[in-house]
C-alpha cells in the first residue's frame, strides 16, 4: 500500500496525454481517457492514476490526507502557458480600437504606440507596483487552470529596467502557487533612444544585460523580424546568451517569412514562437528538429488578422506543436489557456485532443519542463484542473466562460469556484 496525502475521487474521467517525450504527428491527438477515475499524490507528486476502484485499492490515506470530490467533473492536466509578456503596467485598449478601425501593427508602432508605449510606462513604475500587478494576473491565470507559465521581460530595455522586470517575475512567483519560468527578452525592440545607434544597443544587450540576467532567467529570447532584429543580430544575441547559460528561444516569422524558424532550429533553440508566416522550408526544419513550434492564435485574433499559423501543416509535417496565450498589453490581452484551446480548434482546425496535448505536455517541453509537468501520470507533479462538465471537450466548446471548477498545484487546491484557495 502506498501512503498518500492527496486523493481526488469521483471523477467522470481523467484525460491526459502520456509523457516521456513531446508528441508529434498522429501521436499529438492520442490522449488517454480513464472513466470513473481517481488520482492520488504524495508530497505533490502523483503516485496513482486510474480507475477509482483500482486506485483506492492500492493506496493508504495518511491522517493529513486532503480528499477532494470531483463531483463527476472531467479532469485534465494543468495548463502550461509557454509564452507570455505578463510584466507590464497599463493595458492598451485604444490600440485595439485603432486596429479595428484599420490601423496596422506597424502604423500604430510608428505613431508611438505598441511596445514603445509599454516601455515608457514600465520605466515609470516601481518594482513594488509591478509585483502587485503581476500577482493579480497570475491569480487570474491560475483561476483559469494555468499551473505553469513562462514570463518574459522586455518592456524595460535598459539594464536597470530589465533586471527590475526579472526580479518582479521572481517576487510575483513567490506569491502565487503557480510554477513560473523566467525569460530575458532585452531584445524585444530597439529602444527609442538607440534608434540611430542600434549597434550600441545590441552591444549593451550582449555585454551588460545578458551577464547579469543569467542569474535571474532560464531563457534568452529575441524578436526576430526585419523591422526589429535581423537574423544576424538575433544569432549574435542568442549565441551570447548560450555562453552565459541561457537557452535560446525566438520570436520567429510572425510578420514575414524571414527565416526565423530555420535560425531557431540551426541554433538548437528550445522553441520558435508565432510562425504565422513560416515558410515551407521553416516547417520542414521544425519537423526535423527538437525545437518546439509555439503557436499563438490569441495574437492573430487580437490583431484582427485573417491569417493564423499553419497548425495543420506543422502537425502533418511532424513538428512539436505547442500553444500559448502570448498574454501581453498589445496584441493578445488574454490570460486564459482555455480561450487558446478554443481558438486553436475553431481557427486553426486542430482537434480538441491535439490542442489539449499542445496546451499541456508539448507546451511543457517548449519551456524545458516536459519531464515534470504536462501529463497526469505517476512521478509527475500533481497539477490538474477539475472542469465544470463531465466531458473534457466542453472546455473548448463552451468558450467565453471559465470552465474550471477546481485547480490543483503540487497536490493542493490552489483555486476553486467555491472560493477555497491557498
Amino acid at each position: 500500500m502506498t501512503g498518500v496525502d492527496f486523493l481526488l475521487f469521483n471523477c467522470s474521467e481523467i484525460v491526459s496525454p502520456t509523457g516521456g517525450r513531446p508528441r508529434r504527428g498522429e501521436e499529438l491527438g492520442r490522449v488517454r481517457r480513464i472513466e470513473r477515475a481517481a488520482l492520488a499524490a504524495r508530497g505533490g507528486v502523483i503516485v496513482a492514476c486510474g480507475a477509482e476502484r483500482e486506485v483506492l485499492g492500492q493506496i493508504e490515506r495518511a491522517p493529513e490526507c486532503v480528499e477532494v470530490d470531483a463531483r463527476r467533473g472531467s479532469v485534465i492536466p494543468g495548463f502550461v502557458d509557454p509564452h507570455t509578456h505578463a510584466i507590464f503596467g497599463c493595458a492598451r485598449p485604444a490600440e485595439y480600437a485603432a486596429r479595428i478601425a484599420g490601423k496596422s501593427y506597424i502604423e500604430i508602432a510608428a505613431a508611438g504606440g505598441g511596445i514603445h508605449s509599454s516601455v515608457r510606462d514600465l520605466r515609470r513604475r516601481s518594482e513594488e507596483e509591478l509585483v502587485q500587478l503581476t500577482v493579480s494576473r497570475l491569480r487570474r491565470m491560475l483561476a483559469h487552470g494555468t499551473t505553469t507559465v513562462e514570463i518574459k521581460s522586455g518592456y524595460g530595455l535598459t539594464l536597470e529596467d530589465e533586471l527590475k522586470s526579472l526580479r518582479v517575475i521572481q517576487r510575483a512567483a513567490a506569491e502565487v502557487p503557480i510554477r513560473v519560468v523566467p525569460t530575458f527578452l532585452g531584445a524585444h525592440e530597439i529602444p527609442a533612444e538607440y534608434r540611430e545607434r542600434r549597434a550600441e544597443y545590441i552591444r549593451l544587450v550582449v555585454e551588460e544585460m545578458l551577464p547579469q540576467a543569467a542569474g535571474l532567467a532560464t531563457f534568452n529570447d529575441v524578436f526576430c523580424e526585419p523591422s526589429v532584429f535581423t537574423l544576424g543580430e538575433s544569432e549574435e544575441i542568442l549565441r551570447a546568451g548560450v555562453r552565459h547559460g541561457l537557452a535560446p528561444k525566438l520570436h520567429a516569422d510572425e510578420l514575414e517569412a524571414y527565416g526565423g524558424a530555420e535560425l531557431a532550429c540551426r541554433l538548437g533553440a528550445t522553441s520558435a514562437d508565432h510562425l504565422i508566416r513560416v515558410s515551407p522550408g521553416g516547417i520542414q526544419a521544425l519537423a526535423g528538429s527538437e525545437t518546439a513550434a509555439v503557436l499563438l492564435p490569441g495574437t492573430s485574433f487580437g490583431l484582427a488578422m485573417r491569417d493564423y499559423a499553419p497548425a495543420r501543416a506543422l502537425v502533418q509535417a511532424g513538428a512539436i506543436v505547442a500553444l500559448a496565450t502570448d498574454f501581453n498589453p498589445g496584441s493578445s490581452h488574454c490570460p486564459s489557456m482555455q480561450a487558446i484551446w478554443s481558438l486553436a480548434c475553431s481557427m486553426m482546425r486542430m482537434t480538441p485532443d491535439e490542442a489539449l496535448t499542445a496546451c499541456t505536455l508539448n507546451a511543457a517541453y517548449a519551456i524545458g519542463e516536459g519531464e515534470s509537468v504536462g501529463s497526469l501520470e505517476p512521478g509527475r507533479r500533481c497539477d490538474l484542473v477539475v472542469t465544470q462538465g463531465n466531458d473534457y471537450r466542453e472546455v473548448p466548446y463552451h468558450f467565453g466562460v471559465n470552465n474550471a471548477a477546481i485547480v490543483v498545484t503540487g497536490g493542493r487546491i490552489a483555486w476553486s469556484e467555491s472560493g477555497t484557495d491557498t
